[in-house]
């Protein structure tokens, strides 16, 4: 059997024999392997940072799915302790950060990223997954982008609103400049770290990035994801990265312009018109509506033509608009993927 790479050249904007498919959050709570795994280990740290239980649960779907791209199942908090910032994730609460970020001190205080000391499970978890998957999909590592990473430490947890961070932007702009760029420092760092254990392409999630309006955009989130993707590109400048921001509507004619090479679309715009915006020359990811794979199949596969006629035969990667929902039929995420790899340009 012949390999697979049809993601990773879409991702450099080359010519394909058709879009080729995974899904944001494709390992996860839809899946009964998964959930089955879950009740043995029941807290998200050991199932992510364990390596055979990360590599187990990254596999699932390309097990079941034979999806064109196996992300690495982790969490875009992941790092923070390798910097000195403390957390958990609580099954029905989200992230916990035990001391939130709020005085220049405290970032002061952070240390520097050594990735095979803070995180060395990330190399066995992309080495087992690279061992099965071989040369039959392509790998992805991600990371959180600066922005997001600094909301959750500041506001400590999950927020509706966001009000901490952006007073501190506002009031105290130094310390979140200072917060920022040690954050995208490590990012950084981290992604070259993903790179050399063996992700092909690497997707950054700025997922509360679409709470700021442009003007904020280009002050605290836009600055501090081009410093990630410079700092990658200036040592692995063939390694395709991605972007998403959930919302994006307001800025995605800014995003290009972080350097990334490929623009991920949620499902709040037209997929025709985000190429239109951040110009046709950009690969672009996305960007079916999650809740879409709740209905009959019928109506699923005509939604998932309209994205790909609409996307253009090249330089789109076929995705969700947001990652899959817990509760979506298994065999409707099957015939997601089937539907796409039946299609051809």
């Amino acid at each position: 059997m012949g390999g697979n790479d049809r993601l990773l050249r879409a991702a450099r904007g080359e010519a394909v024999d058709r879009p080729p498919v995974w899904m944001m959050r494709q390992a996860g709570r839809y899946m009964k392997v998964y959930r089955d795994l879950r009740d043995k280990y029941p807290t998200f740290r050991e199932r992510s940072e364990i390596p055979e239980l990360a590599a187990e649960i990254s596999l699932q779907p390309f097990r079941a799915f034979q999806p064109d791209g196996v992300i690495m199942f982790s969490d875009i908090l992941t790092p923070l302790t390798g910097i000195g910032i403390n957390f958990d994730i609580i099954e029905s609460r989200g992230p916990i950060i035990e001391s939130p970020i709020r005085t220049q001190a405290q970032v002061d205080a952070l240390t520097e990223f050594d990735p095979d000391t803070a995180v060395p499970f990330i190399r066995k978890i992309l080495t087992a997954i690279k061992e099965e998957v071989k040369d039959q999909a392509t790998i992805l590592g991600f990371v959180g982008a600066p922005w997001t990473l600094a909301a959750y430490s500041v506001e400590g947890k999950g927020s509706k609103d966001y009000s901490t961070i952006k007073a501190m932007a506002y009031k105290e702009p130094a310390i979140i400049h200072s917060f920022l760029t040690k954050i995208a420092e490590m990012i950084g760092t981290y992604v070259i770290h993903q790179i050399e254990c063996g992700a092909q392409v690497v997707q950054m999630f700025d997922s509360w990035a679409g709470h700021l309006c442009p003007t904020d955009y280009k002050t605290f989130a836009l600055p501090y994801q081009k410093m990630v993707v410079d700092k990658v590109k200036a040592k692995y400048p063939n390694t395709p990265m991605i972007l998403y921001i959930s919302g994006s509507a307001g800025v995605l004619d800014l995003m290009p312009k972080s350097g990334v090479d490929i623009v991920s679309v949620d499902w709040t715009v037209d997929l025709a018109d985000a190429r239109d915006r951040i110009g046709r020359d950009i690969p672009v990811q996305g960007n079916l509506d999650p809740c879409v794979l709740y209905a009959d199949q019928s109506y699923i596969r005509d939604r998932i033509l309209e994205v790909v006629q609409k996307a253009g035969n090249k330089g789109h990667i076929m995705n969700l608009g947001h990652g899959i929902l817990s509760t979506t039929p298994e065999d409707n995420a099957r015939f997601f993927f089937e539907t796409v790899k039946g299609l051809s340009y």
